[in-house]
Protein backbone atom coordinates (compact mmCIF):
# COMPACT_ATOMS: atom_id res chain seq x y z
CA UNK A 1 0.00 0.00 0.00
CA UNK A 2 1.41 3.66 -1.28
CA UNK A 3 2.02 6.00 2.05
CA UNK A 4 -0.57 8.20 1.20
CA UNK A 5 -3.20 5.94 1.12
CA UNK A 6 -1.82 4.82 4.40
CA UNK A 7 -1.83 7.93 5.74
CA UNK A 8 -5.88 7.45 4.92
CA UNK A 9 -6.68 4.99 6.48
CA UNK A 10 -4.67 6.07 9.54
CA UNK A 11 -6.73 9.24 9.61
CA UNK A 12 -9.61 7.19 8.90
CA UNK A 13 -9.40 4.73 12.07
CA UNK A 14 -8.95 1.53 9.27
CA UNK A 15 -5.33 0.70 10.07
CA UNK A 16 -3.46 0.30 13.03
CA UNK A 17 -0.51 2.11 13.61
CA UNK A 18 1.41 -0.66 15.40
CA UNK A 19 1.52 -2.53 12.06
CA UNK A 20 3.51 0.06 10.59
CA UNK A 21 7.41 -0.10 10.61
CA UNK A 22 10.15 2.88 11.15
CA UNK A 23 10.73 3.16 7.19
CA UNK A 24 6.61 3.23 6.74
CA UNK A 25 6.40 5.77 9.52
CA UNK A 26 9.20 7.83 7.71
CA UNK A 27 6.69 7.56 4.55
CA UNK A 28 3.62 8.95 6.12
CA UNK A 29 5.17 11.23 7.76
CA UNK A 30 6.93 13.10 4.70
CA UNK A 31 3.39 12.83 2.90
CA UNK A 32 1.12 14.11 5.53
CA UNK A 33 3.71 16.74 6.19
CA UNK A 34 3.09 17.51 2.10
CA UNK A 35 -0.55 17.57 2.71
CA UNK A 36 -0.41 19.71 5.65
CA UNK A 37 -1.67 16.98 7.65
CA UNK A 38 0.79 15.87 10.06
CA UNK A 39 -0.54 17.94 13.09
CA UNK A 40 -3.68 16.08 12.06
CA UNK A 41 -2.26 12.70 12.08
CA UNK A 42 -1.00 13.92 15.66
CA UNK A 43 -3.90 14.64 17.35
CA UNK A 44 -5.99 11.38 15.43
CA UNK A 45 -3.29 9.14 17.04
CA UNK A 46 -2.81 11.04 20.49
CA UNK A 47 -3.17 8.24 22.27
CA UNK A 48 -2.15 5.28 19.89
CA UNK A 49 0.93 3.20 20.64
CA UNK A 50 3.65 4.42 17.81
CA UNK A 51 7.69 4.44 18.19
CA UNK A 52 9.20 6.42 20.46
CA UNK A 53 10.95 8.68 17.85
CA UNK A 54 7.13 9.58 16.35
CA UNK A 55 5.94 10.06 19.67
CA UNK A 56 7.88 12.98 19.85
CA UNK A 57 7.59 14.34 16.69
CA UNK A 58 3.62 14.08 17.36
CA UNK A 59 3.94 15.44 20.88
CA UNK A 60 6.07 18.50 18.90
CA UNK A 61 3.40 18.78 16.50
CA UNK A 62 0.46 18.72 19.14
CA UNK A 63 2.00 21.47 20.89
CA UNK A 64 2.67 23.71 18.50
CA UNK A 65 -0.82 23.42 17.11
CA UNK A 66 -3.05 25.92 19.58
CA UNK A 67 0.01 27.90 19.65
CA UNK A 68 -1.18 28.70 15.62
CA UNK A 69 -4.67 28.64 16.57
CA UNK A 70 -3.61 31.63 19.05
CA UNK A 71 -2.44 33.65 16.37
CA UNK A 72 -5.07 32.83 13.72
CA UNK A 73 -7.59 34.10 16.16
CA UNK A 74 -5.13 36.89 17.21
CA UNK A 75 -4.98 38.16 13.54
CA UNK A 76 -9.25 37.62 13.47
CA UNK A 77 -9.19 40.38 16.80
CA UNK A 78 -7.17 42.47 14.94
CA UNK A 79 -9.54 42.32 11.92
CA UNK A 80 -12.39 42.90 13.98
CA UNK A 81 -10.72 45.92 15.86
CA UNK A 82 -9.66 47.57 12.73
CA UNK A 83 -13.44 47.16 10.73
CA UNK A 84 -16.06 47.35 13.65
CA UNK A 85 -15.41 51.00 13.88
CA UNK A 86 -16.33 51.50 10.49
CA UNK A 87 -19.48 49.81 10.46
CA UNK A 88 -17.91 46.77 8.39
CA UNK A 89 -19.48 43.47 9.21
CA UNK A 90 -17.56 40.46 8.43
CA UNK A 91 -17.82 36.60 8.79
CA UNK A 92 -14.35 34.00 9.54
CA UNK A 93 -14.13 31.53 6.63
CA UNK A 94 -11.70 28.44 6.55
CA UNK A 95 -9.24 27.30 9.45
CA UNK A 96 -10.00 30.77 11.39
CA UNK A 97 -13.68 29.91 11.71
CA UNK A 98 -12.96 26.67 12.37
CA UNK A 99 -10.94 27.15 14.91
CA UNK A 100 -13.17 30.66 16.58
CA UNK A 101 -16.24 27.72 16.65
CA UNK A 102 -13.73 24.80 18.39
CA UNK A 103 -15.08 22.48 15.53
CA UNK A 104 -13.55 18.68 15.39
CA UNK A 105 -11.58 19.54 12.41
CA UNK A 106 -9.36 22.59 14.24
CA UNK A 107 -7.54 19.61 16.18
CA UNK A 108 -4.26 19.78 14.04
CA UNK A 109 -5.62 22.06 11.21
CA UNK A 110 -2.86 24.20 9.64
CA UNK A 111 -4.22 27.59 9.74
CA UNK A 112 -2.63 30.05 6.28
CA UNK A 113 -4.03 33.24 5.83
CA UNK A 114 -7.04 35.08 7.52
CA UNK A 115 -9.90 34.49 5.37
CA UNK A 116 -12.97 36.81 5.81
CA UNK A 117 -16.75 37.39 3.93
CA UNK A 118 -17.90 40.77 4.03
CA UNK A 119 -20.45 42.66 1.80
CA UNK A 120 -19.64 43.62 -1.45
CA UNK A 121 -21.14 47.16 -0.68
CA UNK A 122 -18.53 47.54 2.54
CA UNK A 123 -15.53 46.41 0.04
CA UNK A 124 -14.54 50.23 -0.29
CA UNK A 125 -14.93 51.07 3.32
CA UNK A 126 -12.83 47.83 4.51
CA UNK A 127 -9.86 48.59 1.91
CA UNK A 128 -9.87 51.66 3.22
CA UNK A 129 -9.25 50.81 7.36
CA UNK A 130 -6.97 47.62 6.86
CA UNK A 131 -4.54 49.94 4.53
CA UNK A 132 -4.95 52.63 7.09
CA UNK A 133 -3.69 50.27 10.06
CA UNK A 134 -0.95 49.03 8.53
CA UNK A 135 -2.31 46.47 5.79
CA UNK A 136 -0.22 46.24 2.69
CA UNK A 137 -0.66 44.90 -1.30
CA UNK A 138 0.73 42.01 -1.79
CA UNK A 139 0.57 42.20 -5.87
CA UNK A 140 1.50 45.20 -6.55
CA UNK A 141 1.16 44.72 -10.40
CA UNK A 142 -1.42 46.67 -11.99
CA UNK A 143 -3.06 43.64 -14.17
CA UNK A 144 -3.14 41.56 -10.94
CA UNK A 145 -4.99 44.04 -9.14
CA UNK A 146 -7.29 44.42 -11.81
CA UNK A 147 -7.78 41.41 -12.29
CA UNK A 148 -8.75 40.23 -8.67
CA UNK A 149 -10.95 43.71 -8.87
CA UNK A 150 -12.43 42.77 -11.78
CA UNK A 151 -13.31 39.29 -12.07
CA UNK A 152 -12.11 37.55 -8.34
CA UNK A 153 -14.16 36.79 -5.48
CA UNK A 154 -11.72 38.69 -2.96
CA UNK A 155 -9.87 41.72 -3.33
CA UNK A 156 -6.20 41.43 -3.98
CA UNK A 157 -4.18 40.17 -0.91
CA UNK A 158 -3.13 41.90 2.13
CA UNK A 159 -0.28 41.73 4.33
CA UNK A 160 0.50 42.98 7.70
CA UNK A 161 3.64 45.28 7.73
CA UNK A 162 4.39 44.44 11.34
CA UNK A 163 2.79 40.76 12.06
CA UNK A 164 3.61 39.68 8.15
CA UNK A 165 0.34 38.00 8.10
CA UNK A 166 -1.86 37.82 5.43
CA UNK A 167 -5.29 38.82 5.22
CA UNK A 168 -7.86 37.67 1.93
CA UNK A 169 -11.28 39.88 2.18
CA UNK A 170 -13.90 38.24 0.20
CA UNK A 171 -16.80 39.68 -0.82
CA UNK A 172 -18.41 35.87 -1.97
CA UNK A 173 -16.66 32.16 -2.60
CA UNK A 174 -16.21 31.94 -5.82
CA UNK A 175 -14.75 34.22 -8.98
CA UNK A 176 -17.66 36.87 -10.31
CA UNK A 177 -16.57 34.78 -13.61
CA UNK A 178 -17.35 31.37 -12.45
CA UNK A 179 -20.76 29.37 -14.17
CA UNK A 180 -21.66 28.53 -10.50
CA UNK A 181 -23.29 31.91 -8.97
CA UNK A 182 -23.20 31.51 -5.07
CA UNK A 183 -25.63 33.81 -3.01
CA UNK A 184 -23.33 35.74 -0.76
CA UNK A 185 -25.90 37.71 0.68
CA UNK A 186 -27.90 35.03 1.81
CA UNK A 187 -24.79 33.68 3.44
CA UNK A 188 -24.07 36.73 5.17
CA UNK A 189 -27.81 37.09 6.29
CA UNK A 190 -27.58 33.37 7.99
CA UNK A 191 -24.17 33.89 9.18
CA UNK A 192 -24.46 32.74 13.17
CA UNK A 193 -22.17 33.72 16.35
CA UNK A 194 -19.30 31.05 17.43
CA UNK A 195 -20.71 28.14 18.91
CA UNK A 196 -20.54 27.65 22.88
CA UNK A 197 -17.56 26.05 23.56
CA UNK A 198 -15.83 28.12 21.09
CA UNK A 199 -13.14 30.82 20.86
CA UNK A 200 -14.10 34.50 20.90
CA UNK A 201 -17.07 35.71 19.56
CA UNK A 202 -16.93 35.70 15.72
CA UNK A 203 -19.83 35.37 13.58
CA UNK A 204 -19.41 32.48 11.46
CA UNK A 205 -21.11 31.27 8.24
CA UNK A 206 -24.30 28.62 8.98
CA UNK A 207 -23.21 24.41 9.02
CA UNK A 208 -24.77 24.48 5.85
CA UNK A 209 -23.01 27.24 4.51
CA UNK A 210 -19.91 25.42 5.47
CA UNK A 211 -20.63 22.77 4.35
CA UNK A 212 -21.22 24.43 0.93
CA UNK A 213 -18.12 26.69 1.21
CA UNK A 214 -15.72 23.71 1.22
CA UNK A 215 -17.41 21.68 -1.17
CA UNK A 216 -16.94 24.91 -3.34
CA UNK A 217 -13.34 24.94 -2.14
CA UNK A 218 -12.19 21.47 -3.00
CA UNK A 219 -14.13 20.96 -5.85
CA UNK A 220 -15.48 24.21 -7.84
CA UNK A 221 -12.32 26.30 -7.37
CA UNK A 222 -8.51 25.15 -7.98
CA UNK A 223 -6.67 22.60 -9.39
CA UNK A 224 -7.10 20.02 -6.05
CA UNK A 225 -3.89 21.41 -4.26
CA UNK A 226 -4.62 20.64 -0.92
CA UNK A 227 -7.74 18.52 -1.97
CA UNK A 228 -6.77 15.68 0.65
CA UNK A 229 -7.11 18.46 3.16
CA UNK A 230 -10.04 19.87 2.56
CA UNK A 231 -11.82 16.80 2.20
CA UNK A 232 -11.41 15.90 5.76
CA UNK A 233 -12.54 19.08 6.58
CA UNK A 234 -15.42 18.03 4.75
CA UNK A 235 -15.56 14.71 5.85
CA UNK A 236 -16.25 16.34 10.04
CA UNK A 237 -18.11 19.53 8.66
CA UNK A 238 -20.70 17.45 6.68
CA UNK A 239 -21.65 15.34 9.97
CA UNK A 240 -24.97 17.69 10.15
CA UNK A 241 -28.17 17.14 11.52
CA UNK A 242 -30.95 15.20 8.33
CA UNK A 243 -32.45 18.79 8.31
CA UNK A 244 -29.07 21.08 8.09
CA UNK A 245 -27.86 18.22 5.36
CA UNK A 246 -31.19 18.48 3.76
CA UNK A 247 -30.82 22.45 3.84
CA UNK A 248 -27.45 22.41 2.31
CA UNK A 249 -28.33 20.44 -0.53
CA UNK A 250 -31.39 22.52 -1.60
CA UNK A 251 -29.32 25.67 -0.87
CA UNK A 252 -26.49 24.15 -3.61
CA UNK A 253 -28.85 23.12 -6.13
CA UNK A 254 -30.26 26.62 -6.55
CA UNK A 255 -26.31 27.73 -6.50
CA UNK A 256 -25.37 25.13 -9.66
CA UNK A 257 -23.17 23.45 -7.08
CA UNK A 258 -25.31 20.65 -5.92
CA UNK A 259 -22.76 18.38 -8.27
CA UNK A 260 -19.53 19.61 -6.15
CA UNK A 261 -21.38 18.93 -3.01
CA UNK A 262 -22.26 15.29 -3.94
CA UNK A 263 -18.98 14.49 -4.99
CA UNK A 264 -17.29 15.94 -2.09
CA UNK A 265 -19.72 13.54 0.05
CA UNK A 266 -19.18 10.32 -2.16
CA UNK A 267 -15.52 11.25 -2.22
CA UNK A 268 -15.13 11.86 1.50
CA UNK A 269 -16.85 9.08 2.69
CA UNK A 270 -15.00 6.86 0.70
CA UNK A 271 -11.36 8.28 1.77
CA UNK A 272 -12.37 8.59 5.23
CA UNK A 273 -15.76 6.51 6.28
CA UNK A 274 -15.79 3.35 8.36
CA UNK A 275 -15.17 0.19 6.20
CA UNK A 276 -18.70 -0.61 6.10
CA UNK A 277 -20.15 2.62 5.08
CA UNK A 278 -17.23 2.88 2.21
CA UNK A 279 -18.43 -0.13 0.87
CA UNK A 280 -21.35 1.35 -0.43
CA UNK A 281 -20.27 4.17 -2.24
CA UNK A 282 -20.58 3.70 -5.69
CA UNK A 283 -17.82 6.34 -7.31
CA UNK A 284 -18.62 7.13 -10.92
CA UNK A 285 -15.50 7.38 -13.41
CA UNK A 286 -14.80 11.39 -12.99
CA UNK A 287 -14.93 10.92 -9.17
CA UNK A 288 -12.13 8.17 -9.46
CA UNK A 289 -10.24 10.75 -11.47
CA UNK A 290 -10.37 13.55 -8.84
CA UNK A 291 -9.45 10.54 -6.33
CA UNK A 292 -6.04 9.67 -8.29
CA UNK A 293 -5.48 13.49 -9.03
CA UNK A 294 -5.59 14.15 -5.07
CA UNK A 295 -3.49 10.79 -4.34
CA UNK A 296 -0.90 11.94 -6.42
CA UNK A 297 1.99 11.58 -4.63
CA UNK A 298 4.64 8.73 -4.38
CA UNK A 299 6.25 7.58 -1.04
CA UNK A 300 8.58 10.44 -0.98
CA UNK A 301 5.75 12.61 -1.38
CA UNK A 302 6.72 13.77 -4.51
CA UNK A 303 3.80 14.59 -6.74
CA UNK A 304 3.06 12.28 -9.36
CA UNK A 305 0.74 12.04 -12.82
CA UNK A 306 1.83 15.14 -13.53
CA UNK A 307 -0.53 14.94 -17.24
CA UNK A 308 -3.43 14.51 -14.88
CA UNK A 309 -2.28 17.38 -12.61
CA UNK A 310 -1.86 19.63 -15.72
CA UNK A 311 -5.51 18.87 -16.55
CA UNK A 312 -6.66 19.34 -13.43
CA UNK A 313 -5.20 22.83 -13.61
CA UNK A 314 -6.29 23.57 -17.17
CA UNK A 315 -9.83 22.69 -15.57
CA UNK A 316 -9.59 24.79 -12.25
CA UNK A 317 -9.01 27.98 -15.48
CA UNK A 318 -11.74 26.86 -17.34
CA UNK A 319 -13.99 26.85 -14.61
CA UNK A 320 -13.14 30.13 -13.29
CA UNK A 321 -13.21 31.70 -16.60
CA UNK A 322 -15.11 31.80 -20.29
CA UNK A 323 -12.65 30.56 -22.40
CA UNK A 324 -11.79 34.15 -24.66
CA UNK A 325 -10.84 35.50 -21.17
CA UNK A 326 -9.01 32.60 -19.87
CA UNK A 327 -6.84 32.84 -23.50
CA UNK A 328 -6.45 36.54 -22.82
CA UNK A 329 -5.21 35.71 -19.26
CA UNK A 330 -3.16 33.26 -19.51
CA UNK A 331 -1.94 34.78 -22.57
CA UNK A 332 -0.66 37.81 -20.18
CA UNK A 333 0.46 35.84 -17.10
CA UNK A 334 2.77 34.21 -20.10
CA UNK A 335 3.98 37.46 -21.43
CA UNK A 336 4.90 38.89 -17.74
CA UNK A 337 6.70 36.11 -17.03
Amino acid sequence: MSAIWTLIDLLAGRRDPATLDAAAWEEVISVARAEALATTLAERLANAAVPEAVAALFADLSAAGPVQQTQALWEAEMARRTLTPVGVRFVLLKGTAYAAANLPNAAGRQIGDLDILIDADDLPRAEAALLAAGWEWVKSDPYDDAYYRNHMHELPPLIHRERDRMIDVHHTILPLTHRARPDAAAMLADAVQSLPGGNGSFLLLSPPDMVIHCAAHVMADGDLAGGLRNLWDFHLLADLREDEWQRAVERASRQKLAEPLCRCARLATYLFGEQTVRDNVSLTLTDRMFLRAITARDDWARPTRPILRLAFYIRSHWLRMPMPMLARHLWTKWRKA
